[in-house]
């Protein structure tokens, strides 16, 4: 592809804004500008719900009622509630786990825009790196011409102060 220099003024023009877009977002994300939405009242019950059920603590809680109730209606202690096959222990635990898995949904469903929005970041970040590099590699370039150039020059300057050194001595 031909690219003419007009095109590659655009393209570094463009790139320089939004090099300098992703530097300001950075400084404005250090400084803490960037606003971070308060979770509603739902979200957080929503999490509430969710870091309760995913617990040791409420899966040996359950484990223990689930025992003791099986256990009281097989044994007997109590009157026979819920009789073998325990269609009442299955009721509850269906109950439990249809109202359950919509909260447990809905702060996974959070938890992935946070994830989408930190994977966009650092997408961000990463363009912002690129262009940095390729900077720095454009200033080392220069650089790097200017002092060819230089040694260009001295080397031009002793070919000629040695032909005039045999020249004069010659």
């Amino acid at each position: 592809m031909d690219v003419t220099p007009e095109r590659l003024d655009r393209l570094q023009d463009t790139e320089q804004r939004l090099l300098d877009e992703l530097r300001t977002a950075r400084r404005n994300e250090r400084v803490g500008t960037t606003a971070v939405a308060p979770l509603t009242r739902g979200q957080r019950f929503a999490d509430a719900v969710t870091h309760t059920v995913g617990s040791w603590r409420f899966i040996v809680i359950q484990s223990g009622i689930l025992v003791l109730w099986i256990a009281a209606n097989v044994i007997g202690w109590i009157s026979h509630w819920d009789p073998y096959p325990f269609i009442l222990l299955n009721l509850a635990l269906s109950f439990q786990a249809a109202y359950t898995a919509p909260f447990i949904l809905m702060s996974q469903n959070r938890e992935q825009e946070i994830d989408r929005q930190a994977a966009a970041e650092d997408y961000r970040i990463n363009i912002k790196a690129e262009l940095e590099i390729e900077l720095l590699h454009q200033k080392i370039d220069a650089l790097r011409e200017q002092e060819v150039l230089a040694l260009t020059r001295a080397v031009q300057e002793l070919a000629e102060l040695l032909r005039a050194e045999r020249r004069a001595t010659g």
